[in-house]
């Protein structure tokens, strides 16, 4: 597989020690297995996921394909919307 051909999407859950919940997008290139964004915030709506796939739209190109092991449902009207 080359570099840029599938990105994964990757949402993690946690709890601060207050008992505070967050999560965290991580964006993978799975060929080079580089972390090309991490996202860290109490909320990751779906138009934070879209500007963060905007941004790296613009920094590197996007990728053939996208994989969405998780919460695929959050993301897939947007991303739809903004193709």
């Amino acid at each position: 597989m080359a570099q840029n051909h599938q990105w994964a999407l990757d949402f993690m859950h946690g709890t601060l020690y207050c008992g505070k919940r967050f999560g965290t997008l991580n964006v993978e290139d799975e060929a080079t297995r580089e972390c090309l964004a991490i996202e860290v915030d109490t909320s990751l709506p779906a138009g934070r996921v879209v500007r963060t796939l905007e941004y790296l739209k613009e920094e590197r190109g996007l990728p053939k394909q996208l994989r969405v092991d998780n919460d695929p449902e959050r993301i897939s009207a947007q991303l739809v919307r903004n193709t």
